[in-house]
């Protein structure tokens, strides 16, 4: 599902009502435990978190007119999506990331290369979602992100 909305509270307006509190709560447990110098956007019409132009002034390498992506999130049809560059690019943190998740979830894990999927939303491993999100600060980000495109 793609929402047109220029801020989260926006963005979350517009989900189905079933999800708006799953969504806010989301967003409260990112935010809560947000490493300094993230910043919290609409980027690709998802609530994204980001490394601003003041601090990574290069942007995006396809799109520099956009700041560097890091973490985003999304209600779409069958699904939360919640995803996470650090867990694709970070083999150590992807592997945490699969250790931990049943210790926090009954149900298997539904993943992508950085999207974690969750059909119910009464399941959201919040708790884990927080620890993830505290793992990874703007300047280890930022190495990652150098080191990736140095091998292209």
């Amino acid at each position: 599902m793609t929402y047109d909305a220029k801020t989260p509270e926006d963005y979350i307006s517009q989900v189905p009502e079933e999800r708006q509190d799953a969504l806010k709560k989301l967003r409260k447990t990112i935010n809560d435990n947000l490493p300094k110098g993230f910043k919290e956007c609409i980027n690709y019409n998802m609530i994204g978190y980001v490394v601003p132009h003041d601090i990574y002034p290069d942007g995006y390498h396809c799109d520099p007119k956009l700041p560097l992506p890091f973490m985003s999130f999304a209600s779409q049809k069958n699904s939360i999506n919640f995803y996470h560059s650090g867990i694709y690019a970070n083999p150590e943190l992807h592997d945490w990331f699969v250790k931990e998740y049943p210790k926090h979830c009954k149900r298997k894990l539904d993943m992508g290369k950085s999207c974690v999927r969750f059909k119910k939303i009464d399941e959201i491993p919040y708790e884990l979602i927080a620890e993830l999100v505290k793992k990874m600060s703007v300047e280890q980000w930022i190495t990652i992100y150098e080191s990736a495109l140095k091998k292209k």
